[in-house]
């Protein structure tokens, strides 16, 4: 049975979806079978692997509205054993449309539980916001992995968001854990950068990870081409970076 992990910070900025394309692509270039599902309205992880957002037929939203079943709204990626839920821009409005609907939290998780055993990793893209999709995407996970940058408010917001994860675990979701904080953005130049992960190592009780992925040029560049890093240039340190982290992620999942 495959492995939910939802990928959440409402702060934006953070390499969130940058993490979501590239863990992805490196778990699958390790020969796993994986599953995006973007639900964030900006469609960038659907983009950011290969996906023409503006040719796609069915997307996450009509699959949260019931619109579509979940084989349908699967497309291919650019990347071989990776497949893409895509997002649109009216995931924006779903909140409102899934006013009154019964069990609203679950939607997402009815339709996952159906193609669970087809992959071993789903990765899903949340939005940078604590809404009724990011609360969809945690009552489908098994664990969230939280990307934090380093810069000087990078706790600002965490304590809100690990509030919401107890929330859902205590109320909607009790098998939820914390599957470990990921620094990103990290500049071995500035003194800042050591300060950040040192602060959050010694104020946060959580996993977190060894690997920490750096400030790349490399990696900025390669959604403008529709590409992981991987992809793009398997060569540079972002790409060590994310490879590092997928063998973390399996390693985890092994324990």
């Amino acid at each position: 049975m495959g492995r939910v992990i939802a990928i959440s910070n409402q702060k934006g900025g953070v390499g969130k979806t940058t993490t979501a394309i590239n863990l992805s692509a490196c778990l699958a270039e390790k020969g796993k079978k994986v599953l995006v599902i973007d639900m964030d309205p900006q469609g960038n992880a659907t983009s950011g692997l290969g996906v023409d957002k503006s040719n796609v037929e069915h997307s996450s939203y009509e699959v949260l509205l019931g619109q579509t079943t979940i084989w349908e709204a699967t497309e291919a990626s650019i990347c071989e054993g990776l497949r893409v839920i895509p997002s649109e821009r009216g995931l924006a409005g779903a909140e409102i449309e899934l006013i009154g609907t019964e069990n609203r939290e679950f939607v997402l998780k009815n339709q996952v539980d159906k193609v669970k055993n087809n992959y071993d990793f789903i990765i899903i893209d949340c939005p940078p916001s604590l809404n009724i999709l990011t609360v969809n995407a945690m009552t489908t996970a098994d664990t969230v992995l939280v990307p934090i940058q380093c810069e000087y408010y990078a706790l600002e917001g965490l304590s809100e968001l690990l509030y919401t994860i107890e929330l859902v675990k205590e109320r909607l979701n009790d098998k939820l854990e914390i599957e470990g904080v990921v620094f990103t953005m990290y500049d071995s130049r500035t003194c800042l950068s050591l300060q950040v992960v040192e602060n959050v190592k010694e104020n946060l009780k959580h996993k977190i990870y060894k690997t920490i992925i750096p400030r790349n040029i490399r990696l900025a560049e390669a959604p403008s081409h529709g590409m992981p890093i991987n992809m793009y240039d398997g060569k540079s340190a972002g790409a060590d970076g994310y490879r590092s982290l997928a063998n973390e992620v399996i390693e985890r999942g092994n324990e």
